[in-house]
């Protein structure tokens, strides 16, 4: 499933609504740890994109056929910047620039890589057997893949 992006901030409400539609005919319920954190790392992804590359991107979502207890969903969202995501220092006052250290804390994998018209940033959440606490539950410990490993107390930014 995907949904094109215009490079628009309004276009981050849009992406979330379409997600929460997609996840309510697939088994996860809308109130499930898993939903919600999709949702936060929809919003995340989807703004980095819109607000650092300033063109238009393609959100996809892969849900398994079958929810089971340790079915995987996977977001991805691809834009038409070659540039890799680049670590900064958000500051304690920042209103922005973490994103991608969100990304790095919630999701279970995630990396980056570059294809021929831009790059892919993608992650991925476990539905794990327990409910409560996702890094306890989990396993927690998120790698990142293509750009290299995270810088402790450096948000990242997708340029």
């Amino acid at each position: 499933m995907q949904l094109e992006i215009r490079p628009d901030p309004a276009e981050v409400g849009r992406a979330r609504r379409w997600a929460r539609s997609r996840l309510a005919g697939s088994g996860i319920q809308a109130d499930e740890p898993l939903a919600e954190t999709l949702i936060l790392l929809v919003s995340e992804l989807v703004t980095n994109a819109v607000v650092h590359t300033g063109c238009p991107a393609v959100l996809r979502l892969s849900l398994p056929p079958v929810v089971t207890e340790e079915a995987t969903v996977r977001l991805e969202v691809a834009d038409r910047s070659g540039r890799a995501p680049v670590p900064r220092c958000a500051g304690d006052d920042a209103t922005g620039g973490r994103g991608l250290a969100l990304v790095d804390g919630l999701a279970d994998r995630w990396g980056w890589s570059v294809e021929a018209t831009g790059k892919r940033i993608w992650c991925e959440l476990d539905r794990c057997a327990k409910t409560g606490d996702l890094t306890t539950s989990c396993g927690g410990g998120a790698v990142a893949y293509g750009g290299g490993a995270p810088f402790e107390g450096l948000a990242y930014e997708a340029v």
